[in-house]
């Protein structure tokens, strides 16, 4: 019996990830999926719209059967180490057999020769990726020009349009943490339809990009009944009953008075000490505060942003500072070693023995609860669910535990 992972986010969950889990489990012939989902806070170093509790719920009622926690140290990541975590998660759960990934082609082939020809970082690719990452470009950026510069050197330009496109850029990251990791997973890719990563505007009736549906959501005139053409019923009634609990939408102001806080708080030099804080950014944030007109995550971003310093670059360093993230955590030689624990968030009646199969064949204690496991990466994930919940409208201080205290969202039936 065939199973296919898939690797998520859901913020929220929408009729485009329905169709992806679908085709998934079609073109891969299986019959069950396992799905690798970021936490509270996600790839672009934003907070999810709603918890990863309500996000599990969404994922198991559109067809997953198995839902696995990203760790918040790969999450909020660049391509690179996002997709390395995620993949490291999906091998070392032992029970996947194939990764399907949305793509704007829908053809692997090419993604799998530039993922044999990057793997390494070959001799003559590592100073390409030096030099522009001295200069100050962003490592994804840094990373798409010097690959490029280097299939132009061997005459490959053709390769060059999949390091323009997201979803290649993920997708050839993917691969390459495949490789690295020595996994059996079988690859396949997805061509996604009608909607663009990141798409700002709705061009169709009925599928919309996640960005596009959180800037209608929360939006001045935004409602919930905005987004009923575009998500499942499922979806709608786990973000409707979030919302009257207080628990949703979440976003970065929700955040602004316990991030000035820590701001204030620390030094220049204190400042140097959080991940992504880097070529001194420290001394930028700290002259900035004093010239802000108001507490506001936006105006922050909008003043801190250069050509250097992108908004998802500031995103994440403003999370990793959030969050209390150090340097040392987050090192190139400790997110290189991959998970040390798989945490399920849920899990269907079908998903039960997949969770009974990973038991025995797991490489990597399988944890139900922050309690059960002892990890600076597991307490990374229960203090990131502390602070989220600092976002409720009602938050009390029990909601901060909520990773020691609920158990994995468990459906008995689709």
């Amino acid at each position: 019996m065939s199973t296919v992972g898939v690797i998520v986010e859901y913020n929220p969950l929408h009729n485009g990830h329905l169709y992806h889990i679908q085709q998934s489990k079609k073109i891969t012939r299986a019959e069950k999926v396992v799905a690798v989902m970021s936490g509270n806070f996600l790839q672009r170093g934003e907070p999810a719209l709603a918890d990863k509790w309500a996000r599990t719920e969404m994922a198991l009622r559109a067809g997953c059967d198995l839902v696995l926690e990203l760790p918040v140290a790969y999450s909020a990541q660049p391509a690179q180490w996002f997709a390395y975590g995620a993949v490291s998660v999906l091998d070392a759960s032992g029970v996947v057999d194939a990764l399907c990934f949305g793509s704007e082609s829908g053809e692997l082939a090419s993604l799998q020769e530039l993922a044999s020809l990057l793997a390494e970082e070959p001799e003559a690719f590592s100073p390409l990726l030096a030099e522009r990452l001295k200069a100050g470009q962003p490592y994804p950026s840094a990373f798409t020009s010097a690959a490029e510069a280097y299939l132009q050197e061997r005459g490959m330009a053709e390769h060059a349009y999949s390091l323009s496109q997201p979803n290649h850029t993920l997708g050839l990251h993917y691969l390459i943490a495949l490789r690295k990791l020595g996994s059996a997973i079988k690859p396949c890719t997805l061509r996604r339809e009608k909607s663009g990563y990141g798409q700002t505007d709705i061009t169709d009736a009925k599928i919309a990009s996640a960005t596009a549906l959180r800037k209608l959501l929360l939006g001045e005139s935004g409602s919930l009944d905005q987004l009923a053409a575009y998500v499942p019923t499922s979806t709608l009634n786990i973000l409707r009953r979030e919302t009257e609990a207080g628990r949703a939408p979440i976003h970065w102001e929700s955040f602004a008075r316990a991030l000035f806080h820590e701001l204030h708080r620390q030094t220049a030099d204190g400042l140097a000490e959080f991940a992504e804080v880097n070529e001194g950014l420290e001394h930028r944030i700290r002259g900035i505060l004093t010239e802000l007109p108001e507490y506001s995550v936006a105006a922050l971003l909008q003043a801190l942003k250069t050509r250097r310093y992108t908004r998802t670059k500031l995103q994440r360093t403003l999370l990793r500072i959030l969050l209390g993230h150090r340097k040392e955590l987050l090192s190139p030689e400790r997110l290189a070693a991959g998970v040390d624990y798989i945490r399920v968030l849920g899990f269907t009646e079908r998903g039960r023995s997949l969770l009974r199969d990973m038991r025995r064949k797991a490489k990597a204690p399988v944890v139900a609860s922050a309690a059960k496991h002892d990890s600076p990466y597991l307490a990374m994930d229960a203090q990131a669910g502390g602070i989220y919940s600092l976002a409720f409208r009602d938050a009390r201080p029990g909601d901060a535990f909520r990773d020691f205290t609920l158990p994995p969202v468990r459906l008995s039936d689709k």
